[in-house]
Order: C-alpha cells, then structure tokens, then sequence
C-alpha cells in the first residue's frame, strides 16, 4: 500500500484523475440520497447518454486547450453538422453519405479556424467566436429557424440505438476517448501537441512544425464536434439549427475540471471524460431533485468559474 500511495504522490495526472473521481463519486452518493430514482438502472444509462455529447465535443475542446487555444465554435458545429446530414436525407441521400458529407461539410469549421488562427495570426478566442456566430447565423439562414423534418426512421439507430445494453453514443464515446488518450500519450503528434502548449517558440527551435499542430488540433475539434451534431440529430430525428448552443461552455468546463489548464501545455483526455460525467451527473441530479433549469444553468455557470479559479490555483502554485 504504500508502494502504491507513493508512485500517486509521484504521479500528478494520476493525483488528478483520483481527485476529480472522488468528486464524482460524492455527487453521485449526494443525488442517491436526494432521490431514490437516481441510482436505478435507467437513469444512469440516461446519465452515461447524455454526458456522451458533451464528452465528444469536450475531447476536442482538451486537445485545442492544450495548444493554448480556444475553440468557441463547438456548440454552432453540433447544429451545422446534425442540420446539414438532416438536409441531405430530406433530399434522398442515403444515410451514410448524408452522415459523412455533413460531418465533412462541418469540419471544414475548424479548418478555417487553424488557419485563421496561425496564418493570419489572429486570437483564438476572437476567430472562433466569430465563426460561433457565422455558422449560427448559416444555420437559421438555411432553415429559417425551422428544424428539417421527415427524415427516414432508419436514422435513429445512430442516436437511440443500443450495443450490449449501452447506448450506441455511450460506445462512440469510449471509442473516441480511447482513439485520442493514445494519440495524446503514444504518438509524435500528442508531444507535439504538448509541446506547442508548453512553449510554442522552443517547440519550433527542436523541429516540431507547429503550425500544423495546431491547425490539426481545430480540424479534430470540429470534427468531433460534427460526430456529437449527428448523434444530437439522430435522437430527435430531426436538424435542429439551434442544437448545441451554449455547449462550448460545458466543453471548456469539462476539461478544466478533468485537469485541462487554460494557460495551455497540460491535460489528459481520461480527465476530460470524467469531468464530462461531473457535468452529466449534475444537470440529471438536479433535475430529479426538481430544481429549474434557469437555476441549473446558474449553477453550472458557478461550477465553471470555480474550475477556472482553481486551474489558476494550480498555475500560480507551479510558478
């Protein structure tokens, strides 16, 4: 035992990955007690469900972060994506090419992005909450604010499928948080993304080519993004061109809180993934505690700012 309590001390993302875990752990014990629906077996399936959306978008959001970037774009991505794919189904397309053109299509967001962001040497935050706001407005622009409807009922596996009892989404998910924990922690492209974060001018003194890091970072970004657009699509069988306002937030949240810091250069995708859960737990037990969802959203918004000014803790601990 204490082997193992020395190699945590030693091990500072494991420290972090148990500190939030505990967190977890204690919010879920507090809801079971305030609600007797909470740990039933349906609503931690709707819980592990709609964490799902919010942990995909959250994955990317970590890895732009992690550059010492923003992405603000995200929650506009998700109803771009599931809008578009909607359109192309209406239209006679098949399933999957609608999915793929529209997941394309959306990602191409976070290509302009990079290069805005590195070629014209523009601030993240204001690039991306610019692009926020044009594939906002091209999203109402094409449905006059309607949602796309009719879509083939074939579609709904996508968002409201099942594999072994777990949620498809659930599943793309672990699938997602699986691929980019390895590409983060086992190939030149994860130290790259690191490094770029770190120290971006010593990261180009050893060779590494940044720029292309980084406009990598807000293509994945995106294209997550458009992955989680699809899934919100799919569970209402319908393009909603407002799906996913707002959820950027969350995303930034749900990696600060899984140990993301905000001054780039540090963060684990595993983090991101329980941080999301943090997120999901909150908002379902609050619900089944009857609280309103202007007070949630007040909440929430609280939860962020202390994320933040503990992340800032961190780094002023460090220095």
């Amino acid at each position: 035992m204490k082997k193992i309590l020395n190699y945590i001390n030693r091990n500072s993302q494991l420290k972090q990955l148990i500190s939030i875990m505990i967190v977890l752990i204690a919010m879920m014990i507090v809801f079971s007690i305030a609600s007797k629906y909470f740990f039933t077996k349906n609503n931690l399936l709707t819980v592990a469900l709609q964490s799902s959306i919010i942990a995909i978008i959250s994955i990317g959001q970590t890895l732009v972060l992690i550059t010492g970037g923003i992405d603000l774009s995200l929650g506009s991505v998700i109803g771009f994506s599931g809008m578009l794919s909607s359109m192309f189904m209406v239209d006679g397309m098949s399933i999957p090419m609608a999915v793929i053109l529209g997941c394309l299509i959306a990602t191409t967001v976070g290509l302009v992005n990079g290069i805005l962001i590195v070629y014209a040497k523009l601030p993240p935050f204001v690039v991306t909450l610019g692009t926020m706001s044009i594939v906002k407005g091209i999203n109402l622009l094409l449905t006059n604010g309607i949602p796309v409807s009719g879509l083939p009922k074939g579609f709904i596996i996508i968002g409201g499928g099942s594999i072994l009892g777990l949620p498809i989404p659930v599943w793309i998910m672990f699938l997602l948080t699986f691929i980019f924990h390895y590409i983060l922690t086992k190939t030149p492209l994860g130290l790259h993304i690191y490094a770029s974060g770190s120290n971006i001018q010593a990261a180009k003194l050893s060779g590494i080519n940044t720029n292309i890091t980084i406009v990598l970072v807000y293509i994945f970004s995106a294209f997550l993004a458009s992955i989680a657009g699809i899934i919100f699509a799919s569970r209402v069988l319908s393009g909603q061109p407002t799906a996913g306002f707002g959820y950027e937030l969350y995303a930034v949240a749900s990696s600060v809180i899984g140990g993301t810091s905000l001054s780039g250069g540090e963060g684990i995708i595993t983090g991101t993934l329980i941080g999301s859960l943090i997120i999901g737990t909150l908002r379902n037990g609050l619900n089944l505690m009857g609280v309103s969802a202007f007070l949630q959203e007040v909440m929430i918004g609280c939860v962020i700012i202390v994320a933040v000014f503990i992340d800032k803790i961190k780094e002023n601990f460090r220095k």
